[in-house]
């Protein structure tokens, strides 16, 4: 009996409460526009900070938590930096690679590569800007080479330096629009390369210039034939057995490089070892910094929101003051009042909720062009959530004024 009054109360208040929005239409609306703002602001923050997270993902993913990156250059810089020590630093060679492969224990495959941008064409058609990997044989050992159609290239391609090649899906779409791009003849930077295999079609939103699609890669002798390498910097990438095992690779790595280059124990490394977590360390402060002007705007736009559906309630409940004091005299109780008045504050937040998820829509596909995010049912979840919590704070004021009436003084009121 208490349960079936429970639910016949709040079934009763939502009905006076959307009879209440429907009889004044332009002030409900007015009353949640800010309410409007602070959902839109929500939800195109969690779209934008996923869609960020979701490329930086891809591009670690890219990185390969496993892989080490052997560089002249460190890949996050500190105000301290000092450039021209880094520039003066001898060149990364590709023999480098062999001596970690003899006496690593931790690492599986180490691979040089050496990378330029340069223009690819086929016929009448042409791709600008296209970045060109010069690798061995063993690259996949290292980083894993989806491939949509041919092969990879082998030991020998790479010792005979043959110019064959394995394009991206971008590069191949453009060169190849309608004819299969296999065993076909493009030019890199006006030499002949055959190719060989096309790279499985990656995607990104952000559509940038180091995407896969947008790769080619040729062995690294026929590399270093067309473009040299002696004054070029070459990335010697090593694949360690488990990724648990970084710290400890790095430290052998670190023993192996300063031997090869013939460094004595008071010269300082002419050399960087650069890893996935450095660029998650770096991201960490600017994701929390995006976060946290996110929240700050939202929370200033919810609590203007949240004033105003006190203030419009207040008035409410001042115009309806005779209402409250006929309910009162045949029985309504005080909660039954109270209810009555909290579920209009709440639906009228929730229909400025409603309003601010239909306008992130356009908003989140805006950011899907440039990044690869998505609204989530959760973030709308989370918007409701955040509604329903302001118009229940908010409103509990008014309706507790509400409640507390006397019956007697607001049969009286004029």
């Amino acid at each position: 009996m208490l349960v079936r009054n429970f639910f016949f109360e709040i079934w009763e208040g939502l009905l006076i409460a959307l009879r209440a929005l429907r009889v004044n239409k332009m002030r409900s609306i007015l009353t949640t526009l800010g309410i409007i703002i602070g959902i839109v602001s929500v939800t195109a923050m969690a779209t934008v900070v996923n869609g960020i997270e979701n490329d930086f993902e891809q591009d670690m993913a890219e990185l390969g938590a496993d892989v080490i990156y052997i560089e002249r250059w460190p890949w996050v810089g500190g105000p301290g930096m000092k450039w021209w020590e880094y520039i003066n630093r001898p060149y990364i060679t590709a023999d480098l690679a062999d001596a970690i492969e003899r006496r690593s224990r931790y690492a599986v495959a180490a691979v040089p590569v050496a990378s330029t941008r340069r223009a690819i064409s086929h016929a009448n058609r042409s791709v600008s800007g296209v970045q060109v990997l010069g690798t061995r044989a063993e690259y996949p050992r290292v980083h894993t080479v989806d491939l949509a159609s041919g092969y990879f290239f082998n030991e020998f391609d790479d010792r005979s330096a043959r110019t064959v090649c394995v394009i991206g899906a971008e590069v191949a779409d453009r060169l190849f629009p309608v004819a299969e791009p296999l065993g076909k003849t493009v030019r890199i930077d006006g030499h002949r390369y055959q190719v060989i295999g096309v790279l499985a079609r990656k995607g990104s939103g952000a559509e940038g210039s180091n995407s896969v699609d947008r790769q080619v890669i040729i062995p690294f002798n026929a590399f270093k034939n067309q473009f040299g390498v002696s004054r070029r910097d070459v990335s010697v990438q090593v694949k360690v057995r488990d990724a648990a095992l970084i710290e400890e690779a790095k430290d052998e790595l670190t023993g192996i490089l300063r031997v090869a280059r013939r460094l004595d124990a008071r010269e300082d490394n002419d050399f960087e070892i650069n890893e996935q977590q450095t660029l998650r360390a770096q991201i960490a402060p600017v994701k929390t910094a995006i976060y946290s002007i996110g929240l700050g705007l939202t929370a200033l736009a919810l609590l203007v929101g949240g004033i105003g559906v006190m203030n419009i309630m207040f008035v409410s409940v001042k115009e309806r003051t005779r209402e409250i004091g006929i309910r009162k005299a045949v029985g309504a109780k005080r909660r039954t009042i109270l209810a009555q008045f909290l579920i209009e504050a709440v639906v009228i937040s929730m229909v400025g909720g409603a309003m601010g998820v239909l306008l992130s829509l356009p908003i989140t596909f805006l950011v899907r062009m440039i990044l690869p995010a998505s609204l989530d049912l959760s973030v709308v979840g989370i918007a409701f959530a955040i509604c329903a919590l302001v118009g229940t704070l908010f409103g509990l004021a008014p309706a507790w004024t509400a409640a507390k009436a006397n019956p007697i003084d607001a049969l009286r009121y004029e």
